[in-house]
């Protein structure tokens, strides 16, 4: 069997710009990004749309990863963890917000910073939270005439 010296060039350069794409589509996915931060956590009376790796962001910065959600079958909310790069100090009297990327896009958890010169240690949690609005049920509302008497 023998091989031509173009044809194994021509697949050399096929297998290195398949390498190289793999790389940029981990890079863009976030895979290659290190995980140095700290957790917090918040409890979301709604948590449409908002699944582990959702973004984290302040200020349209993301600062951060859902890492975990799950029922509180007490208190029947979403309880939320989540992590924040090093050196992004959030005020304990912040504010979390299931927000939206606009009628087509995801949510994601913003981080509405407040004025408090103590900041959250890891673990603590964020209490101030707004969860997700539904688009149907605002829809409907509107449809309906908003259920006000005219």
């Amino acid at each position: 069997m023998s091989h031509n010296p173009t044809e194994v060039l021509a697949g050399g350069v096929v297998l290195a710009a398949a390498i190289g794409f793999a790389l940029y589509a981990g890079q863009v996915a976030g895979l290659s990004q290190s995980t140095a931060g700290y957790e917090l956590t918040a409890s979301f009376r709604s948590l449409e749309g908002v699944n582990v790796g959702t973004d984290v962001r302040l200020a349209g910065v993301k600062v951060g990863t859902v890492t975990g959600v799950a029922l509180n079958s007490e208190t029947f909310r979403a309880d939320t963890s989540f992590s924040v790069i090093d050196g992004i100090e959030i005020p304990d009297d912040s504010a979390a917000v299931i927000s939206s990327e606009g009628l087509l896009g995801g949510n994601f958890v913003e981080i509405m910073p407040g004025g408090s010169p103590f900041n959250l240690a890891e673990g603590e949690e964020i209490l101030d939270t707004q969860g997700a609005v539904s688009l149907i049920s605002l829809l409907v509302k509107f449809v309906a005439g908003g259920g006000e008497d005219s």
